[in-house]
């Protein structure tokens, strides 16, 4: 299991309490869960129920080292020792 950096911006930061933490994880699904599990009240920012499964909300952007995962492979993107997790809610300023 690689040991990641993830950084937590806006809302996530904020509900979490902390900008950075670090975990664990073969894949990004992993250390959502991991983050889930730690901080059950950020469900509902990061995840849309869908039947039985989760679907990740299609506002929220994961970059692993500057990639967005949607350019990867998803959820399922593998993660590396040291790699470095974002995750971006919307955000609106003026």
């Amino acid at each position: 299991m690689a040991s990641v950096k993830i950084k937590l911006f806006a809302n996530l930061r904020e509900t979490a309490g902390v900008s950075e933490i670090e975990l664990k994880g073969e894949n990004i699904q992993e250390i959502l869960d991991s983050i889930l599990n730690k901080y059950p009240q950020m469900q509902d920012f990061i995840f849309n129920d869908v039947g039985d499964k989760k679907e990740l909300r299609t506002y929220i952007n994961v970059l692993v080292n500057g990639n967005n995962i949607q350019h990867l492979e998803g959820l399922n993107t593998v993660l590396n020792e040291d790699d470095e997790v974002a995750i971006f809610p919307p955000v609106s300023g003026g």
